[in-house]
This record gives structure tokens, sequence and C-alpha cells, in this order.
């Protein structure tokens, strides 16, 4: 008995995929209608997403063989909810995150920014916390937290290091070395080397945890398995790289076992700043449409279910999304440091040279030297920067709002999105060549370059590796499980069975929904929440007749703070695997983190949220997907 208990349990997941659909079956065959047919669809799916079963991407398949089984929707009908704008909005978005991680951008900003702010531990936060929030805007969470994070992992390193005398002592602000050769060979045996490892950008919380075992080199666990390990590249040259990094590849001790922190101080420090990078990533996330999949979801589901709502889009996002980046940011950083470092701001805070240990000196030098080994600012670089710059205006200008567009320019209104600039800039980068153009008769190309000097800003491969197909098809099978609702009128069910909520206030029916998916998403992945809750709260507010966005924007918000706990969010895995931090350390200081987002964003929302969306009436693109409810 306790031996087929054993292997019961080694096959939990196949139990669990296997018996959920029998044990559900009767709903469809004992209630045979549409609206039960769909129920069964989502309620099989949310379980295959929430408890992991299998991996989200293929759970996300059931509704596009289920509904056709079923009778709910045609399969070309469901196969047509898979792709969508959105995709080709981030097809064209990770041809630029390619770039800027193939030559090594994000790098030489991380690195610059904590030039700027010097080794004070205050200001060091605040540097990595706006840095890791400004990639973030751009790049997902999970890849702006480690590209970071071996930057400050080094520089922590540096700060409290148990060993002064290594490096020298300080005379009137500046460093005395030792002996070259003694040097050299001691900070080979005390320096990490900042090596990187990369993985499947997409990859869940559980995923990361399941991978991080097979080896353990000197107390620091490590990938093992088909993972490759690469150096960061000098001179601005180019690295073969998968999607992401996840660990330090150091092969320093276990902070704890080998006494690396002098001090609690030291050890505090080391928490502060790690946790910071995770929670920056978040925050900075939130700020435009394209920085975390749960706003890409939010986004698309919206466009499909509301098709003549024009009132959300890149601009106006960002212009309500950005006050909230700066305070909770602001507010995050004055928490963290209260909580690990204390209240002496002015102490921490402090640029003046004559107040900085030797600590701090040998961390500032080590960073100039990071620094510099980038070189100069490679032609790369440069056309990325460019592309940046221009993909974000093009953005911006194209329905400002206040005044016309660039889009008003054509005939034909409402043909282009965000989609179309992104993609298009993004193609170009497959045929603008690496190398500045060299008019010369006598100059030398090689025969692997093909048509280019140098080979193209990006290549197929290298977008490949970048693409995240599952979180597509996620995001498709969300699309298909809304359209089987609103098909089989389940979504105007479940309406009427919360219309006991009528009595509340609009920012109680928002605050409670946002409290809910806040506890929830602790423990299920950000787009398989918000996946689940979309349609339901579309057709609550649809029965309350409070405006829709009252209720989507925070709740999409919100459920990025997935920030207790290590399963949480990749960002919070990967930062829990350096070793600085405890998961009491991670719920204690993320608790903080989620209240005060929580209550930051329901003040945006309840303010200059309601002028720059009109929350406070119910619009009319809300009327035609509500009017099937008194059918």
């Amino acid at each position: 008995m306790a031996a087929l208990w054993t292997q019961l349990m080694r096959s939990k997941n196949l139990v669990l995929v296997i018996s959920i659909p029998l044990l559900l079956l009767p709903l469809p065959l004992l209630h045979p209608s549409s609206e039960s047919s769909c129920a069964y669809v989502l309620i099989v799916t949310a379980v295959y997403w929430v408890s992991e079963a299998v991996p989200l991407g293929a759970a996300a398949l059931v509704p596009a063989f289920l509904f056709p089984l079923f009778g709910v929707l045609k399969s070309s009908e469901v196969a047509a909810e898979y792709v969508k704008n959105t995709t080709l909005l981030l097809m064209g978005v990770i041809c630029l995150a390619a770039s800027v991680e193939k030559w090594n951008l994000h790098r030489r900003i991380a690195l610059r920014m904590v030039m700027l702010s010097g080794a004070k531990p205050g200001m060091l936060l605040m540097c990595f916390m706006c840095c890791t929030a400004l990639l973030s805007m751009w790049l997902s969470n999970t890849s702006s937290t480690a590209m970071v994070m071996p930057i400050a992992d080094a520089v922590l390193h540096q700060l409290t290091s148990a060993d002064e005398e290594h490096e020298g002592t300080v005379v009137n602000g500046s460093i005395a070395p030792e002996n070259p050769q003694q040097k050299g060979g001691k900070e080979k045996q005390n320096q990490p080397s900042i090596e990187l490892i990369f993985i499947n950008e997409e990859a869940t919380a559980k995923d990361l945890s399941k991978l991080i075992q097979s080896k353990n080199l000197n107390g620091v666990h490590m990938i093992a398995n088909p993972m490759r390990i690469v150096k960061p590249p000098a001179n601005g040259q180019s690295l073969p790289q998968t999607q992401i990094l996840v660990l330090p590849s150091t092969e320093s001790k276990n902070p704890k076992e080998q006494g690396k922190y002098k001090s609690k101080h030291d050890h505090m420090i080391c928490k502060c700043l790690s946790l910071s990078i995770s929670y920056a990533a978040t925050i900075g996330g939130l700020t435009t449409i394209i920085g975390t999949s749960t706003s890409l979801i939010f986004l698309e589901h919206f466009k499909n279910r509301y098709p003549d709502a024009e009132v959300v889009n890149f601009g106006t996002w960002f212009v309500f999304s950005l006050p909230i980046t700066v305070i909770v940011l602001f507010l995050t950083w004055v928490w963290l440091h209260w909580l690990f470092l204390g209240c002496n701001f002015s102490e921490t805070c402090s640029i003046s040279k004559k107040k900085k240990t030797r600590q701090e000196e040998m961390s500032e030098r080590r960073i100039q030297e990071e620094y510099e080994k980038l070189g100069k600012m490679s032609y790369p670089e440069k056309v990325t920067v460019f592309f940046f710059i221009l993909m974000t205006l093009l953005w911006f200008t194209r329905e400002p709002g206040f005044v016309p567009g660039w889009e008003s320019l054509f005939e034909k209104n409402g043909y282009r999105t965000d989609a179309t600039v992104s993609v298009f800039l993004g193609f170009l980068l497959f045929l603008i060549p690496s190398k500045r153009p060299q008019f010369s008769l006598q100059s030398e190309k090689k025969e692997e370059d093909g048509p280019y000097l140098g080979g193209p800003m990006l290549t197929w491969q290298e977008f490949q590796r970048h693409m995240p197909w599952e979180i597509v098809v996620l995001v498709g099978g969300g699309y298909a499980l809304a359209a089987g609702c609103k098909t089989s009128g389940l979504s105007t069910w479940i309406g009427r069975q919360m219309e006991c909520l009528s009595s509340l206030p609009s920012w109680a029916v928002s605050l409670l929904a946002c409290v809910l998916v806040s506890a929830v998403t602790e423990f299920v992945s950000n787009p398989a929440t918000i996946t689940i809750f979309l349609p339901i709260l579309c057709s609550l507010s649809e029965a309350l007749h409070i405006n829709p966005l009252y209720t989507l924007i925070p709740v999409a918000m919100c459920i990025s703070f997935a920030v207790m706990l290590p399963v949480g969010n990749p960002p919070n895995a990967i930062v829990y695997n350096y070793g600085h931090c405890q998961i009491k350390d991670m719920v204690k200081a993320g608790l903080g983190v989620n209240i005060i987002g929580l209550g930051i964003i329901m003040v945006a929302i309840n303010t200059w949220g309601i002028s720059l969306f009109q929350l406070n009436t119910f619009p009319d693109w809300a009327r035609i997907g509500n009017s099937t409810l008194h059918l």
C-alpha cells in the first residue's frame, strides 16, 4: 500500500490531468447546455493552470479541442482567437529587446547609473531600483532582474567583503593598491566573475525551482543540464546567448556557512538591495502597456470584448501609470530602507567623499573597471538606442488624444496600431548591418556575413530564442475561453449571480476585486490569474453598470504585485536563489510593498484615472456587451 501511495505521489501530475476531466464530466452530461459545457472547459483549464500539472502553454490548448467537441465554438472560430494584434506587438518589442541584450546595452545602462550614484547604501539602493525599473518598462520583469542582479551581486561582494586588507588603504579619497601580483591573485580568489546563465525567459517560478538542483558547487546552487554559461563581452562585442540569466555563476561560498558577512549591517544591505531589484522590476513593468504580460493580456482582452472602446492605448496607459510608478518606487525605497537599514537617511544617502568607507571606495573602483571594459559605445548600441527612442515617439504620437496624431495623416483611420510600429521597426533590425557601412571598393567582407557588413543587427535564430511562444499560446487560450463564455452565455449567467453586489459603491467593488486577485496571484502565475479573472470582472462590471476599466485596470496592475514568496514570480525566485535573503524576509518586505502598491493604485484610479478614462459614467461601448444580459 505504501509503495502504491509513493508511486501515486510521483505521478500526481498525471493523476490530476486524468482525474479532473473525469470528475467534472457529469456537469455537461447531466445539464446539457452551452453554459454548462463552457463552464466545464473553463474549470478544467483553470485547474490545469493553477496546479501547473501541465505546462501553461499546453493547458491553454484545451479550449482548442474541447470547445469544438462540445459544440460551443467551431474549430475555425477557436483557432482565430489564438493570434491577435497583441501577438504582433509582442513580436516587435521582442526584436528590440533581443537587440538590447545582444549588444550588451543593458549592462552599459546599469553600470552608468550605478557610477552616478556612488557606493553609499541608500543612494546605491535608489540607483539600482531606478535602473531596474527603467529596463523593466521595455523588457520583461524577469529579464530585467536577471540583467541587473549579477552587477548588484558583484558590488555587494566588494561593499561587504570580510577581507579589507587585500585591497590596500584609502589615502585622501584614493586607494593605494598593494603589490600588483599579490593583488591580482587575491582578486581572482575574492572577486566574483560576473557570469551569466540563460534559460527560457517565460519560465515560471516553479520551473526555476525545479531547475535549481543537480549540482552544488561550494555551497552555491548551479543549473546543470543543457545550459550555457557565457562571460560578459568586452569592447561592445556581441555574444551567443539563449534568453535570460538566472543565477550567479560565481564560485563564491555560501554566505551563511562561510561567514561572508562581517556584521549584521552588511547582511541587511545585501537583503535590502537584492529584494529591491525584484520589486523595482515589478513596479517598472507597470509603466508601459508592454512592460508585463498581464498588461498585454488585459489590453487584448479589452479590445476583443469592447472593439468600439478607444480609450486605452500606449499613451493613455503611460500617462496614468507613470505617476504610480514614481510614487510606489519612492515609497518602496523608503520602506525597504527603514526595514533593513533604519532611518539614518542622511548617512546612507550622503554623496560626500569625506564620508565614504574603504569598502565603498573599492566598490566604486570595481564598478568603474567593469564599465571601462565595455569600451566606447559601439555602432550597434547606437542603432538600438535610436530605434528605442523612435519606437517610443511613434507610439506616443500615433493618437496622443489632446492633438491629432500621425495616424490622422492617412486617409483611412483605425488601420494602424502600436503593433504596426513595433513590427515595422523590428523588421528593420533584420536588415540593418551591425557594422557601420563603409563605401570603399577595398573593404573586406567575410563570406559568412552574407549580404551584410558584419551580419545584421538581429538574426532570426536570436529572435526565436527570445520570443516567449508559451505566453502567446497562453494568451490565445484566454481569448478562446472569453469567446466561449460570451457565445455560450456563461458570462451573462455569471454577471447575474453577482448582481447582489450592486449595493456596494464602485470603489468598494474595485477594491474587493484587487484584494482577491492579490491573494490568488501569490500562489498562481500572473498570466493564468488575469486570464481567469478578466471575463468574470467584465461580466460583473456590466451587470453592476460600472465602467469596466474601473475594475480591470487596477486588477491588471495589482496582479503584478506577487512579491511575497519565491514562487510568486520568476524575479522573486532569481533573487531568492542568490542566498542573501530568506522567505521570512520576502514575506515581511513583500507585504509592505503589496499594501503600498494597492493603496497607490486605488488612489490613482479614483483621482486622475477618473478624468483620464471617464470612469464616472457607464460608456456606450460597454452597453453593447451589457445588452445581452437582458435578452
